[in-house]
């Protein structure tokens, strides 16, 4: 017998209850259908997306997952010797680039600390590569050292720090102690305001190009055709098949004209002290050697140079950024002398055997003018006017030939032009004449004026390489070279003057005395069994009240001035020497004669027989 509660269990369902229960299943069944309907939708319009409507994005996308394209940096040029010695050389190194598509900010401070970097240095370069394509990536640092390349090799990869990319590259390696550094130059990545000129036009942000010296003049030759190669990487970015490649084209080697024994010897007279020196073959116009002091070392700036760097070479006092050699305006002194003496003879307003009697001074208009001498030298005659460089004598000569024709002689000697030598930033110095103070102060020129300018001094500045070259081209009788560094660079025609032969040997004659005669200021040059030219040559910084006053500084000291040929007849080198607040100019004399001596001990080395040539001669 069941119980009531079996029997209530029992009962079969209405049907009532049973449609109810199929309205609510049905329902459930439509939500479902529906749902899996919209998933279906969503899945076929992603896969359109996908393969329609973006499938060329997605497909360039997905090859360069693949696919990497890898810049193969073209090296520059070497510079050479005049006998191909290396001076500036290549060497292997690391640099490390940001792939700004893959780029994440909150990596930049890591990256930073890895690489010894300020991270706001980083996004204001980003900051100035944003209008560029994103795909081009931007060098953050050259020169990686061992412990930075090891830290992008570590990171590199896709799921650390993917926007890194290493590349191989040839830096720059310069000579050390600054040798030939104003000569040289370096090199640096590209400005924002270089890129708006018409010399860069064609480089690109983040280039490297020559900004100084010789690596800018001829940074067009230096400079390569960068290569590229095609290369499958796996997921973590390493290199895993080489497609193709494109090898670079580099760059075009430059044999210069210095000679490395007289750049050397150059470099060591200047040792320590503020001047230059240029040494020039007065027959090619060939530049042998050129030394600026106080130098600078260029390696500084073989990868981005460091702020610190940087602000202590534009803020030292010594200013070593400036090439003194061929930027240095300065009055030349009695160095000035001979194109005087040449003026005044090719005039007529003196002859050979014109004489004035020098007495330690002289009054001109209303003017009391010191000789450099504190007694007197005496009767001098041209001859020993330059011998003795009596300012006196040269005082006369000044006001008997008038400031006008000095001036022509000086700009026909090369004075108040730039020479035209192959280096930017080349100055003109300052050939006073009536015509120029009239233009300049709107003022008329006074005969006094002419009396200080007769001696190289007052408004008349010159530079090394002009003095250099001025008087190379009068030891070749009125022939001017235009100085060169590059080794077969056609300087073209030489300037000619229509000079008295007569007149020219009455100079060189004087400058001959200079070195090998008693009394001569330049004897310190003379070097046995050569014939040496010279001129010395003391120039004012300050006026006599000022030095008389006890309040002048060490830097307010005269400046010491030399230039030399030799040999007497058919001459192959001339050598000019500043040396800042030396005082006397036969002080600069021994680094002429030092770099003069250098020159005809190399060439008597060359001409010794060889080796197997002695041993044939002895049988």
């Amino acid at each position: 017998m069941l119980t009531p509660i079996e029997t209530e269990r029992q009962v079969p369902e209405t049907p009532r209850q049973l449609r109810d229960d199929t309205r609510f299943a049905l329902g459930r069944i439509v939500v479902f259908q529906y749902l899996a309907v919209a998933i279906f939708l969503l899945l076929i319009s992603g896969f359109w997306i996908l393969q329609v409507r973006e499938h060329a994005a997605n497909d360039e996308l997905a090859e360069r997952n693949r696919v990497k394209t890898v810049p193969l940096l073209a090296p520059r040029g070497k510079m050479l010797d005049r006998d191909g010695r290396v001076i500036v050389d290549n060497h292997l190194a690391w640099e490390v680039r940001l792939g700004r598509e893959n780029l994440k900010p909150e990596h930049i401070d890591a990256i930073a600390a890895g690489l010894h970097l300020d991270a706001d240095d980083i996004r204001a370069k980003l900051r100035r590569f944003a209008s560029r394509p994103s795909y081009v990536p931007i060098t953050i640092k050259q020169e990686l050292t061992p412990g930075e390349l090891a830290f992008v090799e570590a990171h590199r990869d896709a799921q650390t720090f993917p926007e890194l990319e290493l590349i191989q590259h040839e830096g720059r390696l310069y000579p050390r102690n600054g040798l030939a550094a104003h000569v040289i130059g370096y090199v640096g990545e590209v400005s924002e305001q270089e890129l708006d000129s018409p010399e860069f036009a064609k480089y690109s942000q983040g280039d490297m190009v020559g900004k100084f010296g010789l690596e800018r003049q001829y940074n067009d030759t230096l400079i390569g055709i960068d290569g590229q190669k095609r290369v499958v990487v796996d997921s973590m970015g390493r290199e895993r098949q080489v497609l193709d490649d494109v090898e670079p084209t580099p760059g075009h080697n430059l044999q210069l004209t210095l000679d490395l024994d007289l750049q050397a010897v150059a470099e060591l007279g200047m040792e320590g002290r503020r001047g230059a020196v240029v040494a020039l073959d007065p027959r090619s116009g060939e530049v042998l050697a050129m030394v600026s002091r106080p130098a600078f070392d260029p390696n500084l700036f073989a990868t981005r140079i460091r702020a610190d760097d940087w602000k202590n070479l534009t803020t030292d006092p010594g200013n070593p950024l400036l090439n003194r050699a061929i930027q240095a305006q300065l009055a030349p002194g009695s160095t000035f002398k001979p194109i005087v003496a040449l003026a005044g003879l090719e005039s007529g307003a003196i002859d050979e055997n014109y004489t004035v009697r020098c007495g330690g001074s002289a009054l001109w208009y209303g003017r009391v003018f010191k000789c450099w001498v504190k007694g007197a030298h005496g009767p001098m005659n041209l001859h020993t006017g330059l011998v003795h460089s009596c300012d006196v004598y040269f005082y006369n000569i000044g006001n008997k030939t008038g400031i006008d024709t000095i001036a022509e002689y000086a700009e026909m000697a090369g004075y108040g032009h730039k020479t035209g030598i192959d280096l930017p930033g080349e100055a003109e110095g300052v050939v006073p004449s009536t015509k120029w103070k009239l233009r300049n102060f709107r003022e008329k020129w006074y005969a006094g004026e002419t009396i200080s300018v007769a001696i190289g001094q007052g408004a008349l500045t010159v530079t090394p390489i002009q003095l250099a070259y001025a008087i190379g081209g009068l030891a070749m009788h009125g022939v001017w070279y235009r100085p060169h560094l590059v080794k077969g660079e056609d300087p073209g025609e030489p300037r000619r003057a229509n000079l008295n032969p007569a007149n020219v040997d009455r100079v060189l004659d004087g400058m001959y005395g200079v070195v090998n005669e008693g009394g001569g200021t330049g004897v310190s040059a003379a070097i046995p069994g050569i014939t040496i030219c010279g001129k010395t040559g003391s120039a004012q910084r300050i006026s006599n009240q000022l030095a008389k006053s006890g309040k002048a500084t060490k830097d307010m000291k005269d400046n010491s001035w030399f230039v030399a040929f030799a040999p007497r007849q058919n001459p192959e080198i001339v050598v000019a020497v500043l040396w800042e607040n030396a005082e006397h100019g036969n002080l600069s004399a021994p680094i002429a004669r030092d770099v003069i001596k250098a020159y005809f001990d190399k060439k008597a080395r060359q001409a010794m027989p060889k080796p197997q040539q002695m041993a044939l001669f002895v049988h």
